[in-house]
Parts: C-alpha cells; sequence; structure tokens
C-alpha cells in the first residue's frame, strides 16, 4: 500500500492537523528504537522551547479535503560543534546536512539520523541515513543541474536494495520555466526592493524509478506543500522521512528552508 509523506510545521502543545489534514489517533507508529539520541547527536539549541517545531506526517492515502493523518517524524538540525545557526548555514553552503528525525516532539527516542557523507559546494553530495543505533539505512546522493546532466539527480539506495534514480522537474516544464525567466527575475528584483511578489519555484516533481517502474514520487500536495509517495511498499519508512527531509531542505534559490530557520 503506498505511503504519503510531507512536511509541516508542528505545534507541540496541541497535535492538531495542519494544511487540512486530520489526525488520526495519539499513537505514533513508528520503527523508532527503544534508544536515546547519541550525545553527539543531540541538539545544541532550543533549549528553552517546547519541542521540536516541525513534524513528518504520514497518511495512507492521497491527499483531499478530509484525509486523515498522523505525525511520523520530528526533524531537527544538528548545529557544528560548538556553534550555531550561523555555522550550520556556513556549513550547508558547501552542500552539508546534518539532522536528526525524533520519534516524539520532546526529542525522547531517535527515529533516524541524516549525516553528511562527503559534499562538495556547488557539487555532488552524499547522504547517510541511520538509525537510532547508528546502524546504516541508506544512503542518498544529490548530483546538482549542469554538473553531468541538465537536471538535479537524486540516487536513494536503501540498504538490501538496488538504487533508484530520480530527476527533478519534468523537462517540458523545465522549457517553461526558462522561457519565462526574464519574468522571474523581476519579480525578484521587486520583491527584494518592496517584499512583495511571489516568484515561482523551479519545477520540483522527482520521480525515482527501478527497473523502469516509479517507486518513489515528489509531487505538489495541499496548497503549496509537497509529499513524497512511497509507491513500493518495502520502503523503510525511517528512509522515506529522512528523504523528505532532505528534499525539503533544497528547496530552491528563493525562500527559506526548515533547516535554516531560527528555531
Amino acid at each position: 500500500m503506498a505511503r504519503f509523506l510531507w512536511l509541516t510545521g508542528h505545534d507541540a502543545q496541541e497535535d492538531e492537523p495542519r494544511e487540512g489534514h486530520a489526525q488520526e489517533g495519539q499513537a505514533q507508529e513508528t520503527q523508532a528504537l527503544e534508544t536515546p539520541a547519541p550525545e553527539a547527536h543531540a541538539p545544541e539549541s532550543h533549549a528553552q522551547d517546547g519541542g521540536v517545531p516541525w513534524a513528518i506526517r504520514m497518511s495512507d492515502g492521497p491527499a483531499h479535503r478530509g484525509r486523515t493523518s498522523r505525525p511520523l517524524a520530528f526533524p531537527e538540525r544538528w548545529n557544528p560543534p560548538g556553534g550555531g545557526l550561523p555555522e550550520y548555514r556556513a556549513a550547508r553552503k558547501e552542500g552539508t546536512r546534518a539532522f536528526t528525525l525524533w520519534a516524539d516532539p520532546h526529542r525522547g527516542q531517535v527515529f533516524a539520523q541524516v549525516v553528511t557523507k562527503s559534499a562538495t559546494k556547488g557539487g555532488p553530495a552524499a547522504y547517510e541515513v541511520l538509525g537510532a543505533a547508528g546502524e546504516p539505512l541508506a544512503l542518498v546522493t544529490r548530483r546538482p543541474a549542469m554538473k553531468g546532466g541538465l537536471r538535479t539527480r537524486w540516487t536513494v539506495q536503501q540498504t538490501g536494495s538496488r538504487p533508484a534514480v530520480g530527476f527533478k522537474g519534468r523537462p517540458i516544464w523545465w522549457g517553461v520555466w526558462w522561457l519565462s525567466l526574464p519574468l522571474q527575475l523581476l519579480i525578484v528584483i521587486g520583491s527584494i526592493l518592496n517584499g512583495g511578489g511571489d516568484p515561482a519555484r523551479t519545477p520540483r516533481r522527482t520521480r525515482w524509478r527501478l527497473d523502469r517502474r516509479i517507486v518513489l514520487d515528489f509531487h505538489s500536495g495541499p496548497g503549496a506543500a509537497f509529499e513524497l509517495t512511497a509507491v513500493a511498499d518495502w520502503w523503510d519508512d525511517r528512509v522515506a522521512a529522512s528523504l523528505v527531509a532532505l528534499l525539503d531542505s533544497h528547496g530552491g534559490w528563493l525562500g527559506s528552508q526548515w533547516d535554516t530557520a531560527e528555531r
């Protein structure tokens, strides 16, 4: 059965549905281990908060009004040792990403972890998805556009499986986007000067194939949100949730991503 995952804001005081999705019970059906977060991976900020402000929700049905969903994981960046958000942003420019996905908003259990295996500024990057005990779950690689191809290439290889390959954006929509680029540049300039305007994002839809079959699909969801459909039932929820966090941290060249927020 297909599963649908997306990133949204989370209020730790009340687990209410976001973006028109209803909550399905209070139990979190996760694969989290009964293992506390490794000390080196504990967050170095947000000490005074009421919980992790982001959630990855999951539903067994496609987007429609009244769809039920439940929180699956709560992603949070790791700041560099001894550093804070400015240092994280500096490392991020080099392609680095570092997240903990918690099983609960109060950081009681680790659900999964994302670490950077290798990265170069403006070039390819490789990210490892790890379990709560540090066991390898998957390797995710990203090759930017114009670095050996016209579109950004994402490869996801779950442990014990062959790699699935996806390309960001459909060719026809890239053509439309490039034709409208002069207008987009004017909107960008206007938004910088006046604080208004909403330039179009670059095409983002990504479909991963294995043996020519679609096994993952990152596509538009409710409103401006994007969601990931795990088409194949063999995907580990921890890998799928980590991929959502990674994809939404590479949202585009305008706007803020969840992992650069103040909290």
